[in-house]
């Protein structure tokens, strides 16, 4: 382990769930940010970190650092990792050049072998963000205000490394699994042993591909979220992983379609998460917040988070396959948002147009699509995630079946939203709606077509004390005590979802999970301090909901 800096909870939470070593050293004590001190993990626009400056569009972090006794040695390779970097990163060693990255959301490492001391050591990072619309950026605003919030720079994640076995190294781990077993693909350049304790399992195998059928399989779900733990051995490496049984498919139940998990009709009675914390923006004080929040919502009685454009660290994802929450994970979103094109014209009714038209340039295309790909290899292992919503409200769309049909040939184990609210194509498979200030029941477009209603509601509370006094407040709708926020919710699901469902609804998801800066619309305050809703109300609406997609599937 690594020295204990300032990263609190951060420090000692292993980045890498699905692939984690012994080796493991975290760089968060003694960072400057252009010449003045800061927490790392936390952005400079975040209160927990703790800086004095003016975060601009140019960013120089540096941090010395001298690894503990027998940390890296001969026959050894050191990895330097970043959690995220917004938007782009230069990184030096000892003032050599060590690589380049861009995406503000996705982790990437280096191999700095060549680089490094046994003595003291200078880390620089030359970060950039001009909050260029060509790059995944989602909400962040350079003027924060309604539903654009306050931009995030530079690093934002763990940064930590790792000593690696030059020769016998597991590269990569991937399960892939089924209702019987699992097959799972490791690079290890020669033989490894697999053990399953837990399936009483420990096979030898120098084969790309291995399979691993579960004797009594127990399998994934939100109520019973049974994990695998594995392991994957060399006689040089050893890495800790784990898997779930579980499939999603979507496919025609009866008169409609339907989703279905391990081959059983699910409803998603979801809410939307942002993922903003109020003292940590993009990064909350520790990882255990994470786990807070989802059982926050499973005692409202969610089931599922819709992920809003927004990527998260591993912590939140191995959270939510511990817990048994369900992800419809957004990619996120790049290029100009245009109000009149985006918002106005579709909420009068303007929500067809032929996004192969629609404007993009050569470069946003090639960072946008390489995130979507890069996305999905990363969280292929995680079985919280069941479904991707690759564009929303038109914002930055382009092309939607084409990258969708891709997204599924890559991953065809997770259900795709190609374009979520409006713009929709003619070849689709998911039609997703979005319906504010007022209550509508859906039917669908054609019992081919899975029917879901991804974002709703938003109804506001203001709970002083806990609001952002310096922000114009912001939500569909006002409500001023519990009784009333709580009445006028379960009163949108009976009018709108409870029939829908009956005519094949498959997903719910409710805006939102806490408030945001000066949105209001939570079901609790931004710094999670006050439950804003009835929650024995609440969890009573849940056993509804449920009771009436049972009836209406058939079971």
């Amino acid at each position: 382990m690594g020295k204990r800096g300032d990263g609190m909870g951060w420090d000692t939470e292993y980045p890498r769930p699905l692939m984690k070593r012994d080796s493991f050293f975290p760089l968060s004590a003694g960072w400057t940010l252009n010449g003045r001190p800061i927490n790392v993990p936390w952005p400079p626009e975040a209160r927990l970190s703790n800086y004095r400056g003016t975060a601009g569009p140019e960013l120089d972090y540096r941090v010395r650092f001298t690894l503990p006794e027998g940390f890296w040695g001969p026959g050894r390779r050191l990895i330097l990792h970043f959690g995220a970097v917004d938007q782009t990163a230069r990184i030096f060693l000892n003032g050599e050049a060590a690589g380049y990255h861009e995406d503000g959301y996705l982790p990437f490492s280096l191999d700095v072998t060549e680089l490094a001391r046994n003595g003291e050591n200078e880390l620089r990072v030359l970060a950039e963000d001009r909050l260029d619309p060509d790059f995944p950026h989602g909400k962040q605003s350079k003027r924060p205000h309604g539903m654009w919030y306050t931009p995030v720079s530079g690093i934002w994640q763990t940064v930590w490394l790792e000593a690696v076995p030059e020769r016998g190294a597991v590269r990569s781990v991937r399960a892939v699994p089924d209702l019987a077993g699992v097959t799972l693909e490791v690079d290890a350049g020669g033989e490894y042993e697999v053990r399953v304790p837990g399936a009483g399992i420990a096979v030898k195998s120098r084969e790309a591909r291995l399979r691993l059928d579960i004797p009594s399989p127990r399998l994934w779900t939100p109520e019973t979220p049974f994990l695998y733990d594995f392991t994957v051995s060399t006689d040089t490496d050893r890495v800790e992983s784990y898997f779930a049984l579980r499939t999603v498919e979507v496919r025609k139940a009866g008169d409609v379609t339907r989703l279905f998990l391990n081959g059983k009709p699910v409803f998603l009675h979801a809410v939307l998460d942002q993922g903003y914390f109020e003292d940590g923006l993009f990064l909350p004080r520790e990882p255990e917040e994470y786990e807070r929040d989802i059982l926050r919502m499973k005692e409202l009685g969610f089931n599922a988070l819709r992920k809003h454009i927004k990527i998260e660290p591993g912590a939140f994802y191995a959270a939510c396959d511990r817990l048994g929450m369900l992800v419809m994970q957004d990619m996120v979103s790049s290029g100009e948002y245009r109000y009149l094109r985006d918002t106005v014209l579709p909420m009068l009714g303007l929500k067809r147009r032929d996004d192969t038209k629609l404007p993009v340039t050569p470069r946003r295309r090639e960072l946008f699509e390489r995130h979507v790909r890069l996305v999905q290899e990363r969280l292929y292992g995680h079985p919280c995630v069941v479904g991707y919503t690759v564009f929303n409200e038109g914002w930055g769309q382009y092309d939607s079946q084409r990258i969708t049909r891709e997204c599924a040939a890559r991953d065809p184990s997770r259900f795709y939203v190609a374009a979520s609210g409006w713009f929709k194509q003619s070849a689709r498979t998911v039609q997703d709606e979005h319906i504010y200030f007022r209550s509508l029941v859906l039917r669908p477009e054609s019992p081919d077509r899975l029917l879901v209603l991804s974002e709703f509601g938003g109804l506001s509370r203001r709970v002083p004390g806990h609001v952002r006094e310096d922000r114009k407040n912001y939500g569909y709708g006002s409500r001023d005590t519990e009784e009333a926020l709580t009445v006028g919710i379960v009163k949108l699901y009976r009018e709108m979802v409870l029939p829908s469902i009956k005519n094949g609804l498959s997903a719910a998801v409710y805006t939102q999970l806490s408030d945001v800066e000066g949105e209001t619309n939570g079901l609790y305050t931004y710094d999670r301090q006050v439950c804003k809703v009835d929650k024995t109300a609440m969890a009573e609406l849940s056993r509804e909901l449920m009771t009436a997609f049972r009836s209406a599937a058939g079971e």
